[in-house]
Order: structure tokens, then sequence, then C-alpha cells
């Protein structure tokens, strides 16, 4: 099996609930940061997500989905889950808390399901690409979809003018 063939535990996710989706190798590219993964996709950056884990001050954990060029918007993401406040988790915090690494995390497949807020852009397109959770490996399927497998909403949570 070549390694663009090999399946991550969110294709086996997928397949599981037979859904239908793409999935991409960009392992033998220099892609590190998910502009450059857009880049190797020769897709578009703003319809490329990237997954962020953040914690509340009520010490509950929320899940953020943005485009890749775009930042976080901490006042509205933590306005979208009904908290004061909200801040990134500690980069040595995620692998233990989600069972994924920095640069390979999807909002599928988590240790727990946690509250996932989907930034609002992503229903402009009729798919959209994110992490299969592992580095090299990105999935695409419609927001819609994404949202029938994990519980999520939409909300505008990043500095992006629409």
């Amino acid at each position: 099996m070549k390694k663009s063939e090999e399946k991550t535990n969110v294709m086996r996710i997928l397949d599981q609930k037979k859904v239908a989706y793409n999935s991409y190798y960009y392992g033998d590219t220099e892609a590190i940061s998910g502009v450059d993964v857009a880049a190797a996709l020769g897709q578009d950056p703003d319809h490329v997500f990237k997954t962020l884990v953040t914690v509340g001050r009520s010490k509950q954990n929320y899940v953020f989905v943005i485009p890749v060029a775009e930042e976080l918007d901490l006042k509205k993401a933590a306005a979208a889950v009904g908290e004061k406040n909200i801040e990134m988790i500690k980069s040595r915090e995620l692998l233990p808390l989600t069972g994924y690494i920095h640069g390979g995390c999807s909002p599928i497949g988590m240790k727990k399901l946690f509250p996932t807020v989907l930034d609002e852009t992503a229903q402009l397109y009729d798919t959209i690409i994110f992490s299969a959770g592992r580095i090299g490996y990105q999935v695409e399927l419609p927001a819609e979809v994404l949202a029938q497998i994990i519980p999520l909403k939409f909300a505008d949570i990043t500095n992006q003018e629409i």
C-alpha cells in the first residue's frame, strides 16, 4: 500500500459511516503551514480549514474550524460558545486531550467530543478540506455532512470580512 493510500482514523470513521469523501496526500511536499498545504493541493486557502482547540474560563474545551489563512477571533469564538473568554490550549496538551498532534488535528475522531464551531464561510463552498487526523493527509466533504458526523454549529469566528 502506498503512503497516499493509507487510511487514517478519520477515513476509517467516514468509511464506517458510509460517508463519501475525497482524500488527499501531501506528505511528499515541503508543506508545513495550512496555506502551504492548500498550495500543495492546488486549492484556494479559503476552501481549506484548520482545526484549533481552545479552553474557556469554565475549563471546558472547544474546537474551532477555520480557513487556514485566517486567525481565530477569540472574542467572537468565546461569544459563539457562551464563554466570557477563551484561549488556545498549549501545544503539549493537544495529544493527551485529543489524540492528535499539532498539524494533524481533525474535528473528527478526537478522544472526546468537544463543542465544535465551524466558521460560517464553510457554507459558501460545496465542500471543505480539512485534516484527516495525520500530518500529510486531508479529507474533503460538504460542511453539512461534517455537521451530521459531529455536532457543530456555524458562526462568524474569524477576523475575516465576508
